[in-house]
């Protein structure tokens, strides 16, 4: 199956570099590092909230999807597609670019919570999807992964940011932490 999607985009590719690089500068823009810088963005926003379950929520997902990815990819250790048509390093499975969107556009959707009409809502997790799917769309495009290491790195994002969103339950950024108190009891008096 790997073979079926990859081979028609290289030859494709091959005949029209203009499309190559766009996948590639597109890749680059929404990258591991884009989706860090994102959410290094909403960590002050959290900080300046006192939002200490976004912060976590946010270093613990986002922060260290990229220890994740590679340490699959060095446990897995498999080689790049042969005649890939950008430059790419370490291995290839799974996709740190796909495991970085869907991590990165879950987190920030999940912060976001409240902060936007149901409409605006709705658009937000549309351009996610969109996000997450012309990212993995893009490195397969460029022949540097294949199909299967982009299924591999959602579902690795999605457990990722699943597992630490049970563990944080982060209170959205639309409500700012007040400091902890203890309810009184109403006193007779």
């Amino acid at each position: 199956m790997d073979y079926a999607v990859l081979d028609p985009l290289h030859a494709f590719g091959v005949k029209h570099p203009a499309w190559v690089r766009f996948w590639d500068m597109f890749c680059t823009v929404f990258s591991p590092e884009g989706f860090r810088l994102l959410g290094a963005v909403a960590v002050v926003v959290a900080v300046l909230r006192r939002n200490l379950r976004v912060i976590l929520f946010l270093l613990t997902t986002i922060g260290l999807s990229g220890v994740l990815a590679q340490v699959a990819k060095d446990l897995v250790d498999r080689p790049r597609p042969v005649g890939a048509l950008a430059a790419s390093v370490s291995s290839s499975f799974p996709s740190g670019h796909a495991t970085a969107a869907m991590v990165g556009v879950l987190a920030l959707l999940t912060i976001s919570a409240g902060m936007f009409s149901h409409r605006t809502r709705s658009v937000t997790i549309v351009l996610g999807v969109t996000v997450v799917l012309a990212v993995s769309f893009g490195r397969v495009a460029v022949n540097v992964h294949y199909p299967s290491d982009v299924v591999a790195g959602w579902a690795l994002g999605y457990l990722w940011y699943l597992g630490w969103l049970l563990v944080i339950r982060p209170v959205g950024l639309a409500r700012a932490a007040a400091p902890d108190k203890t309810p009184r009891a109403l006193t007779a008096g």
